[in-house]
């Protein structure tokens, strides 16, 4: 039975080889051909020589998560040939490098096996050494053209692209995959049973990578200041926004540039450079993962206690410590939610798609501002380094950028005495002021020591209970703030619930139809801020049991949940994936089958 548009394909490769633009060429190729594709690059933290491999999943019916079993492995890393061989599923294909004789260790009875001597034929036909290297990538790529159904314009029209000012390189580029087109022509029955087809599917979406996404939408937030310490997975985030800010940020008259962009000795110094730029009055943030979160503890206390805003844009990898840095996670969800030592409570957004990265990343800055406060965006590894098919961005140009609670100089001149943290509006938000604003007026000391209301400094405890009860109220303002959750039906209408955040949403989504198909209906929420509105309270409230899914070991927004909201723990039960990798809708589909059950 023909499988068509609704497979996965994995490349198994050695990093360092120049697999990685084949294969982008290879998703790419099928996103042009108007059908949905989502790709997730697997590869170790060395620089070279250890296994990639780079995972392609095609679906027709809009499924984007991870999905168990390969149909079709490409495998061309004999280091890994083995763990390649088991992962296909029964009845899929194997398609290796036939120069050499296949290993029996490496033989099953259940795949079938596509032979293509691909080093054999790049001797043959090439002399220069890295060519031959190169273009063992293009020429199974050329193959898989022929073998599901690859419109070859399509690879042209890409190549073209790539090699735009360097079209000496196109010619030996498309010989390479004409050579695979003919081997398979020569040699095997084509197309296969799992296939491509033309659709519309794509309309105006595009295909873009998280990370690329925050840095963009740091740009349209007014961001001029960038300070970071290279981190893995986050270090794009940074890298983005440069090379956004060097098109959009230099003034056209004078050609000097409108931003500047930092690296620091750590991440500390890092975000205390942030918290500097903008208590100055520029829009500043930083990107980093988990070890650069801990080491931030310190400083995010001080914003939060001295309310200073700041973005925090934490692309979320395995941890403890070093851990498995090219791996993803959702694994500092506590860390950042009650980032530092003391009583603090940190503004978190979680973001799933692209598209959210771009719109969350603009709101955090009128949040930060808007509250005086950090606000730290949790991305992952899966949403910041891999692309996804996403919508378009949007921005109004009628909007302004919200600066919050800040005093001008004709406001200062009619108030008798500045109290920096003086609750005006009874909503826990005071004014603050920019340094030189006036004359006289609206200086104070911003100290990480308790003070009081006029910011002078005290041991006072009453002063201090007065501060901290403030500090209260307005988390409390926040909670009308922040982005509330989306609700998959218009009221509770089932007596089992899902919720989830970030990138665990495809997923999820996809493991719910799985049981819908089953006459099963499970009701949804998926959180996208803390602190948590009455909608996340109520959801839980109108359910028996609410399965809380999530990519960490120590179920770290059940916990959350319960101790925020006061939940009886046995009402929410974990549905965890930790093993680096996203999780997937059978997983997900077969730990709430067990429990259910």
């Amino acid at each position: 039975m023909s499988k068509i548009n609704d497979f996965v394909v994995r490349f198994a490769n050695v990093n360092g080889t120049g697999s990685a633009s084949a294969n982008y060429m290879f998703a790419k190729a099928i996103f042009r051909m108007g059908i949905l594709v989502s790709p997730k690059n697997i590869f170790p933290s060395n620089i070279q020589g250890l296994p990639t491999w780079y995972e392609v999943r095609v679906s027709d019916k809009g499924w984007v998560g991870r999905r168990d079993g390969i149909d079709m492995m490409v495998c061309v890393n004999p280091q890994s040939m083995k763990r390649d061989v088991d992962s296909v599923k029964p009845g899929g294909y194997f398609l290796y490098d036939s120069t050499k004789a296949l290993h029996s260790e490496f033989i099953r009875e259940d795949i079938n096996y596509i032979g293509i001597p691909l080093m054999e034929m790049c001797i043959r036909e090439f002399t220069d050494p890295r060519q031959r290297q190169l273009f063992k990538n293009i020429i199974y790529v050329g193959a898989l053209s022929a073998l599901l159904d690859i419109e070859f314009k399509a690879l042209e029209d890409l190549l073209a692209e790539q090699f735009a000012g360097k079209e000496k390189l196109i010619a030996p580029n498309i010989k390479a995959l004409k050579l695979g087109v003919q081997y398979v022509h020569d040699n095997f029955k084509y197309p296969l049973d799992i296939r491509l087809e033309r659709r519309d599917l794509i309309k105006d979406s595009i295909l873009i990578d998280g990370n690329s996404a925050c840095g963009l939408g740091a740009i349209y937030a007014g961001a001029t200041v960038a300070a970071w310490y290279p981190i893995t997975p986050s270090t794009s985030v940074v890298e983005a926004f440069g090379e956004y800010a060097a098109r959009l940020r230099v003034d056209k008259l004078t050609g000097k540039n409108n931003f500047a962009i930092v690296q620091a000795e750590d991440e500390l110094a890092a975000l205390g450079m942030v918290i500097g730029a903008n208590w100055n009055g520029a829009r500043s943030f930083t990107a980093t993962s988990g070890p650069g979160l801990s080491l931030m503890n310190e400083f995010l206390g001080l914003a939060y206690f001295a309310e200073i805003p700041a973005v925090l844009i934490d692309v979320q990898r395995t941890g403890p410590s070093t851990g498995m840095p090219t791996r993803t996670q959702q694994s500092d969800v506590l860390l950042a939610a009650y980032a530092s030592h003391g009583d603090t409570k940190q503004v978190l957004l979680f973001p799933s798609t692209p598209k959210e990265c771009f719109d969350l990343t603009a709101d955090a800055f009128d949040l930060a501002e808007g509250l005086h406060t950090p606000v730290i965006m949790l991305t992952d590894l899966d949403l910041g380094m891999n692309d996804h098919v996403s919508e378009p961005f949007e921005w109004d140009d009628a909007r302004g950028h919200n600066r919050g609670k800040v005093y001008n100089a004709e406001q200062l001149e009619n108030i008798d005495t500045f109290g920096r943290y003086l609750d005006v509006g009874d909503d826990g938000i005071t004014w603050r002021t920019y340094p030189g604003t006036h004359k006289t007026k609206g200086s104070f000391f911003t100290r990480g020591s308790s003070r009081d209301e006029y910011a002078v400094y005290t041991e006072e405890g009453s002063a201090y209970v007065r501060n901290m009860d403030r500090l209260v109220k307005k988390w409390n303002t926040a909670k009308g703030m922040v982005p509330g959750p989306q609700l998959y039906q218009e009221k509770s209408k089932h007596s089992l619930g899902t919720l989830f955040f970030g990138t665990t949403r495809f997923s999820a989504e996809e493991a719910l139809q799985m049981f819908a198909d089953e006459g099963i209906f499970i009701d949804a929420i998926r959180i996208r801020s803390f602190p948590f509105n009455k909608a996340v309270e109520a959801f839980i409230a109108d359910h028996e049991k609410v399965f809380v899914i999530e990519q960490n070991r120590d179920a770290q927004m059940r916990s959350l949940l319960v101790n925020e909201l006061n939940i009886n723990p046995n009402k929410l039960v974990s549905v965890l994936n930790y093993d680096g990798m996203p999780i997937t809708a059978d997983n997900i589909y077969r730990q709430i089958k067990s429990i259910k059950n």
